[in-house]
């Protein structure tokens, strides 16, 4: 472009609006819709009657447009990528602003805990009324007390981790959401990271995990997910999600039969320098990575309904590489380990 504003009478230079519909193309080609748009503008001022321009523009101005929308239907999924509960499009817009706000603020390490709320946390030893822990009983850190979110330290091995990762490397893949209209997996800009899925017949470790989860929650493991491992390189992150599928999601976990996630335990596998925390924008709490802790969390109150307070994500990494694994524990088989309540507002 350049060389043709300095040689404007040169006869062998191709036009300017030619050489604009190209580039326009071009940079559509590459992803990049709004600049595509405006060449195509610049370039119906030069021809206001360029018929393919007129096409472009009406197809480029209707992408965008296409693009806005799917952002603003993604801003409301959950981890499955389906709507939440229906709101007005005003309460839509306010639950979402301040969100995102305290979200970021999260991230950023903006935001001091509640001094009165932080007095009445706790640290302890416990056995969780396992006998095989009543020789070695785990380190227990309170983070939240509604909803009840509690960290174990030193839970995963060094030499664990290091067996997981090389299990896991050559089975990464990109991480994916599944489309709540349509069913199947597919990429989103919200939920940058690579995983991999192991089973318990893979290696022994993976089983001994699952069997000091049990002793860490109470819950069975028989019902639960295989273990699922995930890697966060630099800008790989999550943005806010639930773990448990909405009410109106009868179909969420049909193909698995073992009801809704009931829990979530996230082992961290990695120490993180800058960024990378788990964070609940709903109640203001940041978890920071530390190497061999797991925290953990009940997704459903004792009604079966989802607790929306439990609403997390996955900070951006500014340094470094997070690695995490997380174990999904559902409905099926914690019925007497984990009794409903009588009812149906039971938290």
């Amino acid at each position: 472009m350049a060389r043709l504003n300095n040689n404007t009478n040169d006869p062998t230079i191709v036009p300017k609006a030619d050489i604009l519909e190209y580039l326009a193309f071009s940079v559509f080609k590459q992803g990049d819709i709004p600049t595509a748009l405006e060449m195509t503008n610049e370039l119906l001022q030069l021809t206001p009657d360029h018929e393919r321009a007129t096409g472009n523009k009406k197809f480029y101005e209707k992408e965008l447009a296409r693009e806005a929308k799917e952002k603003a239907d993604k801003m409301l999924r959950g981890d499955d990528g389906s709507p939440e509960e229906e709101q007005s499009l005003i309460e839509n817009a306010v639950y979402l602003n301040q969100e995102r706000q305290n979200y970021e603020k999260l991230c950023r390490g903006e935001v001091i805990p509640d001094a009165k709320l932080v007095a009445k946390l706790k640290c302890r030893y416990v056995t969780n009324k396992s006998s095989f822990l009543k020789i070695g009983p785990l380190k227990l850190e309170e983070a939240s007390l509604k909803p009840y979110i509690v960290v174990y330290h030193d839970v995963l091995y060094d030499r664990e981790i290091e067996l997981i990762k090389q299990m896991a490397k050559p089975r990464f893949r990109r991480a994916t959401v599944q489309n709540h209209k349509t069913g199947q997996l597919e990429v989103a800009n919200y939920r940058i990271s690579k995983s991999a899925w192991l089973k318990d017949v893979d290696d022994d470790i993976v089983r001994t995990i699952g069997l000091r989860v049990e002793d860490m929650t109470g819950l069975t493991v028989t019902t639960a997910e295989d273990l699922q491992v995930v890697n966060y390189g630099i800008g790989g992150h999550y943005e806010p999600h639930f773990d448990f599928a909405r009410e109106e999601e009868k179909d969420a976990f049909a193909s698995l039969g073992t009801g809704n996630r009931i829990a979530t335990v996230l082992f961290y596998m990695s120490d993180v320098s800058q960024g990378g925390a788990t964070v609940f924008p709903g109640i203001n709490i940041a978890l920071q990575p530390k190497k061999g802790t797991a925290a953990f969390w009940l997704n459903l109150h004792k009604s079966g309904n989802g607790d929306f307070l439990t609403r997390h994500a996955a900070c951006p990494v500014l340094t470094g590489s997070k690695w995490v694994c997380n174990k999904w524990l559902h409905v099926v088989g914690q019925e007497f380990l984990l009794p409903c309540g009588l009812e149906p507002d039971d938290e």
